[in-house]
């Protein structure tokens, strides 16, 4: 059990795990700090966290697990706050969508021998954002990915990867490089192409009509543009090289799609589509059998 889990950023990713730790009786106390205390006031009153406080250093005396859950553009100053008053025996980790620039400022403010930290990303989430939409079962038989380093403490990583459990979610691991290459294209990706989609049909002069008589794979497509501007700002910055590297690929694809359809060459186009269809059908097919396995395994513990 957890004795004092300190949550920085009290939101939908932090406020589901507080939630489903607390339902699952695996934490004794919850404190949840930022620089908004009416926040962290609904946050309370949700019955989410247990206490707040303002101060980052008073947040983490005494605490067993400390959870970085706060745009990674805020994550560099966080470490240097707490760092006077984290607890030696205190476990380190982080809910953030890259992985290489957090191990870096996490050097950078601890040193390369620290080794209570586990960086972790939850592969879950909801066009919605803030306290108000966490979740006590958003977690449940969704991926978290952890990265341990080399030199991270096995306990460390063994008291992050029980909390997880805890949550109903199925762990990975893999390496930090990998990691980021990989949320580039699966995660990162998709978000700044529905940012940019909306963003392009707000520049054309026929958009009141565009989005009047917009259909359902519409609203379907450019969902995540609904997500936090803030959080998605912050993590294009965060893996920069990955995610132009996916771009460039998506331009030169986008380019040879633009030629075929200038040429009329319909074999070629359905070549292409009838190859992503089975592509995704797959995919859609891996996720419903993964899905009744995990249920299964749990029905049989």
């Amino acid at each position: 059990m957890i004795r004092k889990l300190v949550i920085f950023g009290v939101g939908l990713i932090g406020g589901s795990l507080a939630l489903a730790l607390r339902g699952a009786n695996y934490c004794q106390t919850v404190v949840g700090c930022s620089r908004n205390a009416a926040h962290l006031q609904k946050a309370i009153d949700l019955g989410v966290i247990d206490s707040f406080t303002l101060d980052p250093q008073a947040a983490v005396q005494d605490a067993d697990m400390v959870l970085l859950a706060v745009p990674m553009g805020a994550m560099g100053r966080l470490l240097e706050q707490i760092k006077p008053a984290l607890p030696a025996d205190a476990v380190l980790t982080d809910a953030g969508s890259t992985k290489g620039s957090i191990v870096a400022e996490v050097e950078q403010v601890f040193g390369k021998g620290f080794t209570r930290f586990v960086p972790g990303h939850p592969i879950a989430g909801r066009e919605k954002s803030g306290v108000e939409a966490a979740i006590p079962d958003l977690y449940i038989n969704r991926r978290v990915i952890l990265t341990p380093l080399p030199h991270t403490d096995p306990t460390a990583l063994r008291a992050v990867e029980d909390m997880w459990r805890m949550t109903g979610a199925v762990l990975e691991s893999m390496p930090v490089a990998l990691h980021d290459s990989v949320l580039a294209a699966t995660s990162h990706l998709p978000h700044v192409l529905a940012f940019s989609l909306v963003d392009t049909l707000l520049n054309l002069p026929m958009r009141e009509d565009i989005f009047r008589y917009a259909a359902g794979g519409f609203r379907d497509f450019t969902r995540i543009a609904s997500s936090d501007p803030v959080m998605w700002r912050d993590i294009c910055l965060a893996n920069k090289d990955s995610i132009v590297e996916m771009i460039g690929k998506l331009q030169a694809d986008l380019s040879e799609f633009a030629t075929l359809v200038e040429r009329q060459d319909g074999e070629g186009l359905y070549t292409r589509m009838s190859r992503a269809k089975q592509a995704r059908d797959s995919y859609i097919a891996y996720l419903e059998n993964h899905k009744a396995s995990v249920q299964e395994t749990q029905d049989d513990q």
